[in-house]
C-alpha cells in the first residue's frame, strides 16, 4: 500500500484458519429482529438449531450449545465429566493441544502429556501403549485434537478409538474438532467419541462466540459423578431447558439464526461435497508449496489437514515480518506461528465458505509476496495448483457423465 494512502482497494484476503468469512446469507439471517428468548417463536428456532447441529456432528445424542468460544467448550467437556485429581492423557500435537493441557492443569486435573516434535501428528500406537501402562485404570479421559490448527495435522479419530479399545481401557474419548467440524468428515457416534468439542467460527461459517459439546451416553453417565465445579458450563441444566427449546440463561439469540442458516447451506451443498471441496483446496495448496520448493511443517502426509497448511520458511527468513509485508502490500492475512517454531512459519487457511478461485487468488498473492520478501522460491506454485484443480474438475466431470 502506498505510504500516502489510508485505504486499500479491493477485498481483504482473510486466509487465517478461522474465524472464516461469514457468508452474506448468514449475515442476513443474523440481522433478524431480536425476539423474546423465552417466547414460543424462539423455542422453534432453538429446537431447529439443537436438532440441526446433530447432523453436523453425525450423532443422535444431545449437543450442548454454549455462548462461548471453543475454549469454553473445552472447559465444558472437562468439568462435566471429571473430578479434581483425575488423570487425563493428552498429546502434544501443537499449540492448541498444549493450551488444552494447560487448562486441565489449572482446573485441578493431572495431564499425562505425550510429547512430539509438532511435525508428525498423533501416533495411535503411542496412545495405546500409554493406556496399557495404566494398569490401575487411573486415566479417566483421552483428549486429542481432530485437527491441530497450529501445525496442519489431522488425527485419525477412528484409529484412536481402536487404540483405546485395544488397550482394554475405560477412559472417555474427548475430541476437539473446532477447526475441522463441517470441513472434514467427522462421525461422533460411529467413531465412539464421548465428548466432541466444536466451534462456530470456522467450518460452520459464523462469527466467534458459539461452541458445542456433543455427548455420548457414557459421558452423560460420567457427568452424574463428576465433582469439578461448574455452573455456566453445567450440562444438566442445559439439557433440561433444551428439551423445551430454551436455555438456562440468555443465549446468543442472533447466532442461533445464523447457525440454522449455516447448517442449511452445508446440507444444500451436501456434506460429502463440502468435505471433497476442502480436500481439493488443501491438495492444491500443498502442491503450490511443493512447487515453490518450500516445506510443509507437517511431515506426515497421511495426516495432512484439509483446512490449514503451515508453511516453513528457509533459515534466515522471519515469518512474522513476511506476514506483515504481505498484509501491508497485498491486504492478505495469514495465521501466525507458535512454540519452538515461532517466527519460522505462516499458515494458510483454506476452509469455510471458500472456493477454487479464492484459493488461487490467495496463492497468487502468496507467490508475489514471497518473491517481494526475498524468500528463495521456484516460480510456478500457482500454476501447479491450477493444473491440479483443472485435473480434479475434469475427472469429476467425467465421473458424473459415466
Amino acid at each position: 500500500m502506498s505510504k500516502n494512502s489510508s485505504r486499500q482497494a479491493g477485498r481483504h484476503f482473510l486466509q487465517i484458519p478461522g474465524p472464516t468469512l461469514v457468508p452474506d446469507r448468514v449475515v442476513r439471517a443474523m440481522s433478524a429482529p431480536i425476539i423474546d428468548h423465552r417466547g414460543p417463536e424462539f423455542a422453534k428456532i432453538a429446537k431447529k438449531a439443537l436438532e440441526g447441529i446433530k447432523t453436523i456432528f453425525k450423532t443422535t445424542n444431545p449437543v450442548i450449545i454454549y455462548t462461548a468460544t471453543g475454549t469454553g467448550a473445552w472447559e465444558g467437556a472437562l468439568v462435566n465429566t471429571l473430578s479434581a485429581g483425575d488423570k487425563v492423557l493428552m498429546v502434544e500435537t501443537g499449540q492448541f493441544a498444549s493450551l488444552w493441557k494447560k487448562m486441565a492443569e489449572r482446573i485441578g486435573l493431572k495431564p499425562e502429556f505425550i510429547t512430539t516434535d509438532w511435525r508428525h501428528g498423533i501416533d495411535p500406537k503411542a496412545v495405546e501403549a500409554k493406556l496399557k501402562e495404566d494398569k490401575n485404570k487411573e486415566i479417566k479421559a483421552v483428549c486429542v485434537l481432530h485437527n491441530e490448527t497450529s501445525t496442519g495435522a489431522l488425527t485419525p479419530i477412528a484409529e484412536i478409538r481402536k487404540a483405546i479399545d485395544a488397550a482394554g481401557h475405560p477412559a472417555l474419548l474427548m475430541v476437539d474438532t473446532i477447526s475441522s467440524l463441517a470441513s472434514a468428515d467427522y462421525r461422533h457416534d460411529e467413531w465412539g467419541v464421548d465428548v466432541s468439542v466444536g466451534g462456530a467460527q470456522k467450518g460452520l461459517m459464523l462469527p466467534p462466540g458459539m461452541s458445542f459439546n456433543a455427548v455420548s451416553d457414557k459421558a452423560l453417565k460420567a457427568n452424574e459423578t463428576a465433582k469439578l465445579p461448574k455452573s455456566f458450563y453445567a450440562w444438566d441444566e442445559m439439557l433440561n431447558m433444551n428439551k423445551v427449546g430454551f436455555f438456562p440463561y440468555t443465549p446468543a439469540t442472533q447466532m442461533l439464526y445464523g447457525l440454522n442458516e449455516g447448517i442449511a447451506m452445508l446440507h444444500e451443498e451436501g456434506l460429502d461435497n463440502v468435505f471433497a471441496r476442502h480436500a481439493r483446496l488443501a491438495e492444491a495448496t500443498r502442491r503450490a508449496v511443493k512447487a515453490w520448493g518450500l516445506e510443509n511443517l507437517n511431515k506426515n502426509e497421511k495426516q495432512a489437514s484439509p483446512t490449514i497448511t503451515a508453511i516453513l520458511l528457509p533459515e534466515g527468513h522471519d515469518a512474522d515480518k513476511y506476514r506483515a509485508l504481505a498484509l501491508d502490500t497485498f491486504n492478505i492475512a495469514y495465521g501466525a506461528s507458535f512454540g519452538a517454531y515461532a517466527g519460522k512459519y505462516f499458515r494458510i487457511g483454506h476452509l469455510g465458505d471458500t472456493n477454487d478461485g479464492t484459493i488461487i487468488g490467495a496463492l497468487g498473492i502468496t507467490e508475489m509476496a514471497l518473491q517481494l520478501a526475498g524468500v528463495p522460491i521456484k516460480k510456478g506454485g500457482v500454476q501447479a495448483a491450477v493444473d491440479y484443480l483443472t485435473s480434479a474438475h475434469a475427472q469429476g466431470s467425467r465421473a458424473a457423465a459415466e
